[in-house]
Protein backbone atom coordinates (compact mmCIF):
# COMPACT_ATOMS: atom_id res chain seq x y z
CA UNK A 1 0.00 0.00 0.00
CA UNK A 2 1.30 3.45 -0.91
CA UNK A 3 1.57 5.19 2.45
CA UNK A 4 1.54 8.66 0.87
CA UNK A 5 -1.74 7.94 -0.97
CA UNK A 6 -3.39 6.36 2.03
CA UNK A 7 -6.14 8.23 3.83
CA UNK A 8 -7.76 6.88 6.97
CA UNK A 9 -11.55 6.72 6.92
CA UNK A 10 -13.02 7.32 10.37
CA UNK A 11 -16.18 5.42 9.49
CA UNK A 12 -16.66 2.06 7.80
CA UNK A 13 -19.58 -0.31 7.48
CA UNK A 14 -17.91 -2.61 10.00
CA UNK A 15 -18.27 0.08 12.65
CA UNK A 16 -21.99 -0.68 12.92
CA UNK A 17 -21.50 -4.09 14.56
CA UNK A 18 -18.67 -2.81 16.75
CA UNK A 19 -20.86 0.13 17.77
CA UNK A 20 -23.54 -2.15 19.16
CA UNK A 21 -21.03 -4.17 21.16
CA UNK A 22 -19.36 -1.13 22.75
CA UNK A 23 -22.64 0.73 23.17
CA UNK A 24 -24.09 -2.25 25.03
CA UNK A 25 -21.12 -2.29 27.40
CA UNK A 26 -21.46 1.43 28.15
CA UNK A 27 -25.25 1.25 28.37
CA UNK A 28 -25.19 -1.57 30.93
CA UNK A 29 -22.73 0.38 33.09
CA UNK A 30 -24.83 3.55 32.93
CA UNK A 31 -28.03 1.68 33.75
CA UNK A 32 -26.39 -0.04 36.73
CA UNK A 33 -24.94 3.12 38.23
CA UNK A 34 -28.18 5.07 37.80
CA UNK A 35 -30.17 2.29 39.43
CA UNK A 36 -27.84 2.00 42.41
CA UNK A 37 -27.59 5.77 42.94
CA UNK A 38 -31.34 6.31 42.64
CA UNK A 39 -32.74 3.30 44.47
CA UNK A 40 -29.96 2.26 46.90
CA UNK A 41 -28.46 5.64 47.81
CA UNK A 42 -31.78 7.50 47.40
CA UNK A 43 -30.32 10.18 45.15
CA UNK A 44 -33.05 12.29 43.58
CA UNK A 45 -33.55 12.17 39.81
CA UNK A 46 -32.17 15.72 39.62
CA UNK A 47 -28.75 14.44 40.71
CA UNK A 48 -28.81 11.17 38.77
CA UNK A 49 -30.19 12.36 35.44
CA UNK A 50 -29.23 16.04 35.47
CA UNK A 51 -25.71 15.77 36.93
CA UNK A 52 -24.18 12.28 36.96
CA UNK A 53 -25.22 11.11 33.49
CA UNK A 54 -24.39 14.35 31.63
CA UNK A 55 -21.03 14.41 33.44
CA UNK A 56 -20.32 10.84 32.40
CA UNK A 57 -21.23 11.72 28.81
CA UNK A 58 -18.84 14.70 28.81
CA UNK A 59 -16.04 12.46 30.12
CA UNK A 60 -16.70 9.88 27.38
CA UNK A 61 -16.83 12.55 24.67
CA UNK A 62 -13.53 14.09 25.83
CA UNK A 63 -11.73 10.74 25.80
CA UNK A 64 -13.15 9.66 22.45
CA UNK A 65 -11.82 12.85 20.84
CA UNK A 66 -8.30 11.87 21.92
CA UNK A 67 -8.61 8.21 20.97
CA UNK A 68 -10.01 9.10 17.56
CA UNK A 69 -7.05 11.39 16.98
CA UNK A 70 -4.63 8.67 18.13
CA UNK A 71 -6.23 6.18 15.74
CA UNK A 72 -5.93 8.63 12.85
CA UNK A 73 -2.28 9.30 13.70
CA UNK A 74 -1.47 5.60 13.96
CA UNK A 75 -3.25 4.75 10.71
CA UNK A 76 -1.49 7.49 8.73
CA UNK A 77 1.86 6.56 10.28
CA UNK A 78 1.43 2.88 9.37
CA UNK A 79 -0.35 3.47 6.07
CA UNK A 80 -3.15 1.03 6.90
CA UNK A 81 -6.46 0.83 8.73
CA UNK A 82 -6.43 0.59 12.52
CA UNK A 83 -9.14 0.22 15.15
CA UNK A 84 -9.53 2.99 17.71
CA UNK A 85 -9.27 2.01 21.35
CA UNK A 86 -12.65 1.39 23.02
CA UNK A 87 -13.34 3.72 25.93
CA UNK A 88 -15.88 4.25 28.66
CA UNK A 89 -16.59 4.01 32.38
CA UNK A 90 -14.44 1.37 34.10
CA UNK A 91 -16.78 -1.39 35.31
CA UNK A 92 -14.76 -2.72 38.29
CA UNK A 93 -13.76 0.77 39.47
CA UNK A 94 -17.36 1.93 39.13
CA UNK A 95 -18.42 -0.66 41.70
CA UNK A 96 -15.60 0.36 44.04
CA UNK A 97 -16.68 4.00 43.87
CA UNK A 98 -20.32 3.04 44.40
CA UNK A 99 -19.82 0.80 47.41
CA UNK A 100 -16.42 1.94 48.70
CA UNK A 101 -16.87 5.74 48.58
CA UNK A 102 -20.41 6.92 47.85
CA UNK A 103 -22.18 4.17 49.77
CA UNK A 104 -20.31 4.55 53.09
CA UNK A 105 -20.87 8.32 53.06
CA UNK A 106 -24.59 7.89 52.40
CA UNK A 107 -25.01 5.17 55.03
CA UNK A 108 -23.13 7.22 57.62
CA UNK A 109 -24.92 10.53 56.95
CA UNK A 110 -28.14 9.62 55.11
CA UNK A 111 -27.31 12.64 52.94
CA UNK A 112 -27.39 11.74 49.21
CA UNK A 113 -26.19 15.21 48.20
CA UNK A 114 -23.05 14.91 50.34
CA UNK A 115 -22.48 11.37 49.06
CA UNK A 116 -22.54 12.69 45.49
CA UNK A 117 -20.26 15.61 46.36
CA UNK A 118 -17.70 13.28 47.96
CA UNK A 119 -18.06 11.00 44.94
CA UNK A 120 -17.09 13.69 42.44
CA UNK A 121 -14.30 14.86 44.76
CA UNK A 122 -13.00 11.29 44.86
CA UNK A 123 -13.32 11.02 41.09
CA UNK A 124 -11.29 14.20 40.57
CA UNK A 125 -8.50 13.15 42.95
CA UNK A 126 -8.54 9.63 41.54
CA UNK A 127 -8.12 11.04 38.05
CA UNK A 128 -4.89 12.70 39.17
CA UNK A 129 -3.60 9.36 40.50
CA UNK A 130 -4.62 7.57 37.28
CA UNK A 131 -2.86 10.16 35.10
CA UNK A 132 0.31 9.76 37.16
CA UNK A 133 0.42 6.18 35.93
CA UNK A 134 1.94 7.65 32.76
CA UNK A 135 5.18 8.10 34.71
CA UNK A 136 5.62 4.37 35.19
CA UNK A 137 3.28 2.84 32.59
CA UNK A 138 5.72 2.70 29.65
CA UNK A 139 8.43 1.13 31.84
CA UNK A 140 6.02 -1.47 33.26
CA UNK A 141 4.89 -2.30 29.74
CA UNK A 142 8.51 -2.94 28.65
CA UNK A 143 9.36 -5.33 31.49
CA UNK A 144 6.06 -7.17 31.91
CA UNK A 145 5.53 -10.25 29.74
CA UNK A 146 2.53 -10.04 27.45
CA UNK A 147 1.17 -13.25 28.98
CA UNK A 148 0.88 -11.53 32.37
CA UNK A 149 -0.90 -8.45 31.06
CA UNK A 150 -3.26 -10.31 28.74
CA UNK A 151 -3.79 -13.21 31.14
CA UNK A 152 -5.19 -11.03 33.90
CA UNK A 153 -7.54 -9.44 31.36
CA UNK A 154 -8.67 -12.92 30.35
CA UNK A 155 -9.60 -13.53 33.97
CA UNK A 156 -11.86 -10.47 34.01
CA UNK A 157 -13.29 -11.40 30.62
CA UNK A 158 -13.99 -14.99 31.67
CA UNK A 159 -15.86 -14.40 34.91
CA UNK A 160 -17.39 -10.92 34.68
CA UNK A 161 -17.81 -10.17 30.96
CA UNK A 162 -18.53 -13.76 29.88
CA UNK A 163 -19.92 -15.92 32.68
CA UNK A 164 -22.28 -13.35 34.23
CA UNK A 165 -23.96 -12.30 30.95
CA UNK A 166 -24.19 -15.98 29.93
CA UNK A 167 -26.08 -16.70 33.14
CA UNK A 168 -28.43 -13.82 32.33
CA UNK A 169 -29.06 -15.38 28.92
CA UNK A 170 -30.05 -18.67 30.54
CA UNK A 171 -32.36 -16.87 32.96
CA UNK A 172 -34.34 -15.49 29.99
CA UNK A 173 -33.63 -18.15 27.33
CA UNK A 174 -36.36 -17.19 24.85
CA UNK A 175 -34.88 -13.70 24.61
CA UNK A 176 -31.21 -14.51 25.20
CA UNK A 177 -30.97 -17.50 22.86
CA UNK A 178 -32.53 -15.54 20.00
CA UNK A 179 -29.94 -12.80 20.43
CA UNK A 180 -27.09 -15.28 21.01
CA UNK A 181 -27.96 -17.07 17.77
CA UNK A 182 -27.08 -14.02 15.66
CA UNK A 183 -23.88 -13.37 17.65
CA UNK A 184 -22.83 -16.97 17.01
CA UNK A 185 -23.71 -16.73 13.31
CA UNK A 186 -22.44 -13.25 12.46
CA UNK A 187 -19.62 -12.46 14.91
CA UNK A 188 -18.17 -15.80 15.97
CA UNK A 189 -18.91 -17.84 12.82
CA UNK A 190 -18.46 -14.67 10.71
CA UNK A 191 -21.22 -15.55 8.22
CA UNK A 192 -23.11 -12.76 6.49
CA UNK A 193 -26.66 -11.88 7.42
CA UNK A 194 -29.25 -10.86 4.78
CA UNK A 195 -28.45 -7.43 3.42
CA UNK A 196 -25.10 -7.61 5.24
CA UNK A 197 -26.86 -6.26 8.34
CA UNK A 198 -24.64 -5.76 11.43
CA UNK A 199 -24.87 -8.85 13.61
CA UNK A 200 -24.83 -6.87 16.86
CA UNK A 201 -27.80 -4.77 15.77
CA UNK A 202 -29.77 -7.80 14.60
CA UNK A 203 -29.00 -9.67 17.83
CA UNK A 204 -30.22 -6.88 20.10
CA UNK A 205 -33.18 -6.16 17.82
CA UNK A 206 -34.31 -9.79 17.76
CA UNK A 207 -34.07 -10.11 21.52
CA UNK A 208 -35.93 -6.85 22.06
CA UNK A 209 -38.76 -7.81 19.68
CA UNK A 210 -39.25 -11.15 21.44
CA UNK A 211 -39.12 -9.45 24.85
CA UNK A 212 -41.73 -6.95 23.70
CA UNK A 213 -43.98 -9.78 22.48
CA UNK A 214 -43.60 -11.53 25.84
CA UNK A 215 -44.41 -8.37 27.77
CA UNK A 216 -40.88 -8.10 29.18
CA UNK A 217 -40.06 -4.88 27.35
CA UNK A 218 -41.90 -1.57 27.53
CA UNK A 219 -41.95 1.94 26.10
CA UNK A 220 -41.67 4.57 28.83
CA UNK A 221 -41.10 8.21 27.87
CA UNK A 222 -41.62 9.74 31.31
CA UNK A 223 -37.92 10.47 31.88
CA UNK A 224 -37.31 12.27 28.58
CA UNK A 225 -36.26 15.94 28.93
CA UNK A 226 -33.21 18.18 28.48
CA UNK A 227 -30.35 17.93 30.99
CA UNK A 228 -27.61 20.40 30.10
CA UNK A 229 -24.08 19.56 31.29
CA UNK A 230 -22.68 22.28 33.60
CA UNK A 231 -19.58 22.37 35.83
CA UNK A 232 -20.14 21.92 39.57
CA UNK A 233 -17.08 23.67 40.96
CA UNK A 234 -18.54 24.42 44.39
CA UNK A 235 -19.77 20.86 44.93
CA UNK A 236 -16.43 19.51 43.71
CA UNK A 237 -14.51 21.66 46.21
CA UNK A 238 -16.84 20.53 49.00
CA UNK A 239 -16.16 16.90 48.12
CA UNK A 240 -12.38 17.35 47.94
CA UNK A 241 -12.31 19.15 51.30
CA UNK A 242 -14.32 16.30 52.84
CA UNK A 243 -11.77 13.82 51.53
CA UNK A 244 -8.88 15.67 53.13
CA UNK A 245 -10.84 15.93 56.37
CA UNK A 246 -11.37 12.15 56.24
CA UNK A 247 -8.12 10.85 54.71
CA UNK A 248 -9.00 7.21 55.35
CA UNK A 249 -11.04 7.41 52.12
CA UNK A 250 -7.75 7.74 50.21
CA UNK A 251 -7.02 4.17 51.31
CA UNK A 252 -9.79 3.17 48.92
CA UNK A 253 -8.95 5.63 46.14
CA UNK A 254 -5.22 5.04 45.72
CA UNK A 255 -5.25 1.24 45.28
CA UNK A 256 -8.23 1.31 42.94
CA UNK A 257 -6.66 3.99 40.75
CA UNK A 258 -3.42 2.03 40.65
CA UNK A 259 -5.59 -0.78 39.35
CA UNK A 260 -7.17 1.59 36.84
CA UNK A 261 -3.93 2.73 35.19
CA UNK A 262 -2.66 -0.85 35.13
CA UNK A 263 -5.94 -1.84 33.45
CA UNK A 264 -5.29 0.82 30.82
CA UNK A 265 -1.75 -0.49 30.32
CA UNK A 266 -3.03 -4.05 29.92
CA UNK A 267 -5.72 -3.04 27.45
CA UNK A 268 -3.25 -1.04 25.34
CA UNK A 269 -1.03 -4.12 25.29
CA UNK A 270 -4.04 -6.15 24.18
CA UNK A 271 -4.51 -3.73 21.28
CA UNK A 272 -0.85 -4.02 20.33
CA UNK A 273 -1.11 -7.81 20.37
CA UNK A 274 -4.00 -7.46 17.91
CA UNK A 275 -1.86 -5.28 15.63
CA UNK A 276 -2.60 -1.68 16.71
CA UNK A 277 0.09 0.12 18.70
CA UNK A 278 -0.72 3.15 20.88
CA UNK A 279 1.37 5.18 23.37
CA UNK A 280 0.49 3.78 26.78
CA UNK A 281 1.58 6.88 28.72
CA UNK A 282 -0.65 9.20 26.70
CA UNK A 283 -3.55 6.78 27.10
CA UNK A 284 -3.12 6.80 30.89
CA UNK A 285 -3.06 10.60 30.93
CA UNK A 286 -6.18 10.66 28.76
CA UNK A 287 -8.04 8.33 31.11
CA UNK A 288 -7.06 10.39 34.14
CA UNK A 289 -7.97 13.66 32.46
CA UNK A 290 -11.29 12.25 31.27
CA UNK A 291 -12.10 11.17 34.81
CA UNK A 292 -11.27 14.66 36.14
CA UNK A 293 -13.41 16.36 33.47
CA UNK A 294 -16.30 14.01 34.24
CA UNK A 295 -15.99 14.80 37.97
CA UNK A 296 -16.08 18.54 37.28
CA UNK A 297 -19.33 18.05 35.33
CA UNK A 298 -20.92 15.82 37.95
CA UNK A 299 -19.84 12.20 37.36
CA UNK A 300 -17.89 10.40 40.11
CA UNK A 301 -16.99 7.44 37.95
CA UNK A 302 -13.53 6.89 36.38
CA UNK A 303 -13.08 6.30 32.66
CA UNK A 304 -10.61 3.94 31.05
CA UNK A 305 -9.55 2.21 27.86
CA UNK A 306 -11.93 -0.72 27.64
CA UNK A 307 -11.13 -4.36 27.50
CA UNK A 308 -12.03 -5.96 24.16
CA UNK A 309 -10.09 -4.11 21.44
CA UNK A 310 -9.26 -7.43 19.70
CA UNK A 311 -12.98 -8.11 19.26
CA UNK A 312 -13.53 -4.74 17.57
CA UNK A 313 -10.38 -5.27 15.52
CA UNK A 314 -11.75 -8.60 14.37
CA UNK A 315 -14.92 -6.80 13.26
CA UNK A 316 -12.64 -4.53 11.15
CA UNK A 317 -13.91 -1.42 12.92
CA UNK A 318 -12.19 1.94 12.42
CA UNK A 319 -12.91 4.87 14.75
CA UNK A 320 -16.54 5.39 13.84
CA UNK A 321 -17.77 2.92 16.44
CA UNK A 322 -16.31 4.89 19.38
CA UNK A 323 -17.47 8.18 17.87
CA UNK A 324 -20.96 6.74 17.46
CA UNK A 325 -21.06 5.47 21.03
CA UNK A 326 -19.91 8.83 22.40
CA UNK A 327 -22.53 10.74 20.40
CA UNK A 328 -25.39 8.35 21.23
CA UNK A 329 -24.48 8.16 24.93
CA UNK A 330 -24.25 11.95 25.07
CA UNK A 331 -27.64 12.33 23.37
CA UNK A 332 -29.17 9.74 25.70
CA UNK A 333 -27.73 11.52 28.75
CA UNK A 334 -28.56 15.08 27.67
CA UNK A 335 -32.15 14.23 26.60
CA UNK A 336 -33.06 11.57 29.17
CA UNK A 337 -33.24 8.63 26.76
CA UNK A 338 -31.44 6.23 29.13
CA UNK A 339 -34.55 5.53 31.16
CA UNK A 340 -36.38 4.87 27.87
CA UNK A 341 -33.68 2.42 26.68
CA UNK A 342 -33.60 0.73 30.07
CA UNK A 343 -37.23 -0.22 29.67
CA UNK A 344 -36.96 -1.11 25.99
CA UNK A 345 -33.82 -3.31 25.76
CA UNK A 346 -33.78 -6.27 28.18
CA UNK A 347 -30.45 -7.33 29.61
CA UNK A 348 -30.81 -10.82 28.11
CA UNK A 349 -30.93 -9.28 24.61
CA UNK A 350 -27.73 -7.30 25.14
CA UNK A 351 -25.81 -9.94 27.13
CA UNK A 352 -24.72 -12.08 24.11
CA UNK A 353 -22.72 -9.14 22.75
CA UNK A 354 -20.69 -9.09 25.98
CA UNK A 355 -20.19 -12.87 25.78
CA UNK A 356 -18.69 -12.37 22.33
CA UNK A 357 -16.30 -9.69 23.64
CA UNK A 358 -15.17 -12.12 26.36
CA UNK A 359 -14.66 -15.05 24.00
CA UNK A 360 -12.85 -12.90 21.44
CA UNK A 361 -10.38 -11.52 23.97
CA UNK A 362 -9.48 -14.97 25.30
CA UNK A 363 -9.14 -16.37 21.79
CA UNK A 364 -6.97 -13.48 20.66
CA UNK A 365 -4.72 -13.95 23.68
CA UNK A 366 -4.12 -17.58 22.72
CA UNK A 367 -2.88 -16.38 19.32
CA UNK A 368 -0.90 -13.41 20.70
CA UNK A 369 1.35 -15.30 23.13
CA UNK A 370 3.69 -18.17 22.36
CA UNK A 371 2.26 -21.59 23.23
CA UNK A 372 4.54 -22.15 26.23
CA UNK A 373 3.21 -18.96 27.82
CA UNK A 374 -0.37 -20.24 27.96
CA UNK A 375 0.59 -21.67 31.34
CA UNK A 376 1.25 -18.10 32.48
CA UNK A 377 -2.06 -16.91 31.01
CA UNK A 378 -3.89 -19.70 32.85
CA UNK A 379 -2.19 -18.77 36.11
CA UNK A 380 -3.10 -15.10 35.68
CA UNK A 381 -6.79 -16.01 35.29
CA UNK A 382 -7.06 -17.81 38.64
CA UNK A 383 -7.20 -14.82 41.07
CA UNK A 384 -10.25 -13.50 39.23
CA UNK A 385 -12.14 -16.69 39.97
CA UNK A 386 -11.54 -16.01 43.66
CA UNK A 387 -12.72 -12.43 43.16
CA UNK A 388 -15.87 -13.73 41.48
CA UNK A 389 -16.55 -16.12 44.37
CA UNK A 390 -16.15 -13.35 46.93
CA UNK A 391 -18.58 -11.09 45.06
CA UNK A 392 -21.17 -13.85 44.82
CA UNK A 393 -20.75 -14.98 48.43
CA UNK A 394 -21.33 -11.40 49.51
CA UNK A 395 -24.40 -11.18 47.28
CA UNK A 396 -25.75 -14.41 48.75
CA UNK A 397 -25.41 -13.13 52.31
CA UNK A 398 -27.11 -9.85 51.40
CA UNK A 399 -29.92 -11.76 49.69
CA UNK A 400 -30.46 -13.91 52.79
CA UNK A 401 -30.73 -10.80 54.95
CA UNK A 402 -33.12 -9.18 52.48
CA UNK A 403 -35.23 -12.35 52.60
CA UNK A 404 -35.65 -11.88 56.35
CA UNK A 405 -33.17 -14.46 57.65
CA UNK A 406 -32.08 -13.28 61.09
CA UNK A 407 -28.93 -13.87 63.10
CA UNK A 408 -26.67 -14.40 60.10
CA UNK A 409 -22.96 -14.06 60.81
CA UNK A 410 -20.96 -11.73 58.61
CA UNK A 411 -18.55 -13.07 56.03
CA UNK A 412 -15.24 -13.36 57.83
CA UNK A 413 -16.80 -14.47 61.10
CA UNK A 414 -14.43 -17.11 62.55
CA UNK A 415 -17.20 -19.64 63.09
CA UNK A 416 -18.57 -19.20 59.57
CA UNK A 417 -15.05 -19.34 58.09
CA UNK A 418 -14.36 -22.61 59.91
CA UNK A 419 -17.69 -24.06 58.75
CA UNK A 420 -16.98 -23.05 55.15
CA UNK A 421 -13.57 -24.69 55.34
CA UNK A 422 -15.15 -27.94 56.54
CA UNK A 423 -17.35 -27.83 53.44
CA UNK A 424 -14.32 -27.28 51.20
CA UNK A 425 -14.89 -23.53 50.69
CA UNK A 426 -11.56 -21.84 51.39
CA UNK A 427 -12.84 -18.40 52.35
CA UNK A 428 -9.59 -16.92 53.66
CA UNK A 429 -7.57 -18.00 50.64
CA UNK A 430 -10.13 -16.73 48.16
CA UNK A 431 -10.40 -13.47 50.10
CA UNK A 432 -6.65 -12.90 49.91
CA UNK A 433 -6.56 -13.68 46.19
CA UNK A 434 -9.56 -11.46 45.45
CA UNK A 435 -8.01 -8.30 46.90
CA UNK A 436 -6.20 -6.61 44.01
CA UNK A 437 -6.92 -9.55 41.69
CA UNK A 438 -5.91 -7.78 38.48
CA UNK A 439 -2.48 -6.87 39.89
CA UNK A 440 -2.06 -10.33 41.46
CA UNK A 441 -2.91 -12.00 38.16
CA UNK A 442 -0.49 -9.77 36.28
CA UNK A 443 2.34 -10.46 38.74
CA UNK A 444 1.87 -14.22 38.79
CA UNK A 445 1.48 -14.34 35.02
CA UNK A 446 4.75 -12.41 34.72
CA UNK A 447 6.55 -14.68 37.20
CA UNK A 448 5.43 -17.85 35.40
CA UNK A 449 6.27 -16.48 31.94
CA UNK A 450 9.73 -15.32 33.07
CA UNK A 451 10.49 -18.67 34.71
CA UNK A 452 9.46 -20.47 31.51
CA UNK A 453 11.85 -18.22 29.55
CA UNK A 454 14.66 -18.65 32.08
CA UNK A 455 14.54 -14.94 33.05
CA UNK A 456 15.06 -15.77 36.69
CA UNK A 457 16.22 -12.38 37.95
CA UNK A 458 13.25 -10.64 36.35
CA UNK A 459 10.89 -13.23 37.82
CA UNK A 460 12.50 -12.68 41.23
CA UNK A 461 12.02 -8.92 40.90
CA UNK A 462 8.30 -9.41 40.26
CA UNK A 463 8.10 -11.59 43.37
CA UNK A 464 9.87 -8.92 45.46
CA UNK A 465 7.53 -6.27 44.04
CA UNK A 466 4.56 -8.44 45.04
CA UNK A 467 6.02 -8.76 48.54
CA UNK A 468 6.24 -4.98 48.82
CA UNK A 469 2.69 -4.48 47.53
CA UNK A 470 1.38 -7.19 49.85
CA UNK A 471 3.11 -5.70 52.87
CA UNK A 472 1.36 -2.32 52.42
CA UNK A 473 -2.02 -3.71 51.36
CA UNK A 474 -2.09 -2.92 47.63
CA UNK A 475 -2.78 -6.61 47.04
CA UNK A 476 -4.20 -9.27 49.37
CA UNK A 477 -5.75 -6.66 51.70
CA UNK A 478 -8.86 -4.47 51.54
CA UNK A 479 -7.09 -1.25 52.59
CA UNK A 480 -3.62 0.25 52.62
CA UNK A 481 -1.63 -0.35 55.79
CA UNK A 482 1.75 0.24 57.35
CA UNK A 483 4.32 -2.29 56.06
CA UNK A 484 4.02 -5.64 57.80
CA UNK A 485 5.54 -9.08 57.38
CA UNK A 486 2.72 -11.59 57.20
CA UNK A 487 2.62 -15.08 55.72
CA UNK A 488 1.83 -13.99 52.17
CA UNK A 489 4.54 -11.33 52.15
CA UNK A 490 7.00 -13.87 53.53
CA UNK A 491 6.00 -16.34 50.83
CA UNK A 492 6.74 -13.81 48.09
CA UNK A 493 10.12 -13.08 49.68
CA UNK A 494 10.97 -16.79 49.66
CA UNK A 495 10.07 -17.09 45.97
CA UNK A 496 11.98 -13.93 45.07
CA UNK A 497 15.03 -15.05 47.04
CA UNK A 498 15.13 -18.48 45.43
CA UNK A 499 14.65 -17.16 41.88
CA UNK A 500 17.39 -14.59 42.41
CA UNK A 501 20.01 -16.67 44.24
CA UNK A 502 19.64 -20.30 43.23
CA UNK A 503 20.42 -19.77 39.50
CA UNK A 504 23.77 -18.30 40.58
CA UNK A 505 24.88 -21.57 42.18
CA UNK A 506 22.87 -24.19 40.26
CA UNK A 507 24.72 -26.48 37.84
CA UNK A 508 24.50 -25.01 34.36
CA UNK A 509 23.14 -28.26 32.99
CA UNK A 510 20.14 -28.02 35.35
CA UNK A 511 19.33 -24.58 33.95
CA UNK A 512 19.63 -25.55 30.30
CA UNK A 513 17.97 -28.97 30.16
CA UNK A 514 14.21 -29.23 30.59
CA UNK A 515 12.43 -32.08 32.37
CA UNK A 516 10.12 -34.16 30.19
CA UNK A 517 6.62 -34.34 31.68
CA UNK A 518 4.62 -37.41 30.50
CA UNK A 519 1.36 -36.69 28.66
CA UNK A 520 2.23 -33.01 28.32
CA UNK A 521 3.00 -31.36 24.96
CA UNK A 522 6.60 -30.18 24.76
CA UNK A 523 6.29 -26.50 23.85
CA UNK A 524 9.42 -25.22 25.59
CA UNK A 525 12.63 -24.06 24.01
CA UNK A 526 15.32 -26.78 24.14
CA UNK A 527 17.80 -24.52 25.92
CA UNK A 528 17.35 -21.26 27.77
CA UNK A 529 20.29 -19.23 29.10
CA UNK A 530 20.12 -18.37 32.78
CA UNK A 531 19.52 -14.68 33.47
Amino acid sequence: MDQHAYRYRLFSRSDFSAFWALFTDNLVNLLILTGVCQFVFQMPAEIVYARILPGAAIAILAGVVVYTWLAKQAAERLGRDVTALPYGISTPVMFVYLFGVIGPIYWATQDPLLAWQVGIGAGFMGGIVAAMGALVGPYLKRITPRAGMLGTLCGIALVFIGAVPLAEIFEKPMIGFASLLFILWGLIGRFRLPGNLPAGLVAIGAGTIIAFALGQSKIDTSGIGFYAPVPYVGDLVTGVLYLFANPELFLVLIPVQIYNFIETMNNVESAEAAGDSYPVGLCQVTDGAGTMIGALFGSPFPTTVYIGHPAYKRMEAHAGYVIGVAVVVAAAAFFGFLSFLAGLIPIAAAAPVLVFVSVSLITNTAWAVKPAHMAAVSFAILPHISEFLMVKWGSMMNALRSAGVEGLPALGDPGLTAALLREGAHYEGHLALSQGAIITGLVWGAIVADVIDGRFRTAGCFAFAAALMSSVGIIHAHTLQWPQLDGITGGYLIIGGFLTLYPLIAPRQDLEERVIVPDEPDMLEPAVPAQ
